[in-house]
């Protein structure tokens, strides 16, 4: 059975309604912070940023502190509640309905968002964060990786209803990105306990070709 996006929305929206408020307590470890950071210190100051799955807005209360015009953007309505009480501008918004004009965004950051997004589906919606990005624009994609490919819930989750998960290898994952994307970066960090954490940083081109 093919899984799809449209399958997984209404789930992923009530677990993370249900765990918005203890996610919001949740400490940053020190290796997202460090690749925030480095995504942060390839933008032009003042730059527009908007973040996908924003969550509550840990992020993106960061980067608006670091004074960029940041908009944040999360499937769940409890989640941009606690967006909007940071002081963000925020819109209950999945992935393949971006509604913002073309190429609003210098910038686009996603971490630990895409691996609910199930293979099947994952090319349309990085079309659609393409077209809302300028050309030249940055996009950051970080996400939890594996040496072999899998999709569906895992054990140990949570959250309630099980959340779907979409894990690629390090190829699968950058023929994806390389289909509407260039790399400017690719790297994997080693976070503990058997898992690991893809880095992507991708470029818009400038030049729109046929790909």
């Amino acid at each position: 059975m093919t899984i799809r996006y449209a399958d997984v929305l209404r789930p992923l929206r009530e677990a993370y309604d249900s765990r918005a408020a203890w996610r919001d307590g949740l400490s940053k470890e020190p290796w997202k912070v460090a690749e925030r950071q480095a995504f942060r210190d390839r933008l032009a100051a003042g730059a527009r940023l908007l973040e996908i799955g924003a969550g509550t807005g840990q992020d993106s209360a960061w980067f608006q502190r670091e004074g960029f015009g940041v908009v944040a953007a999360d499937l769940s309505p409890a989640m941009v509640e606690h967006c909007r009480a940071k002081g963000i501008e925020a819109h209950v918004m999945d992935f393949l309905r971006l509604d913002f004009p073309a190429s609003s965004f210098d910038a686009v950051f996603a971490m630990n968002c895409l691996l609910h997004v199930p293979n099947q589906d994952l090319p349309a919606v990085l079309a659609a964060i393409r077209a809302i990005l300028r050309p030249g624009g940055l996009f950051f994609v970080g996400v939890y990786g594996s040496t072999e490919s899998a999709e569906g819930p895992i054990s140990g989750d949570q959250h309630e209803p099980p959340r779907f998960f979409s894990f690629r290898t390090d190829e699968q994952l950058l023929t994806f990105a390389a289909a509407s994307f260039d790399v400017v970066d690719f790297h994997s960090v080693d976070v503990g306990g058997g898992h690991r954490f893809q880095s992507l940083t991708l470029r818009r081109p400038e030049r729109e070709e046929r790909r």
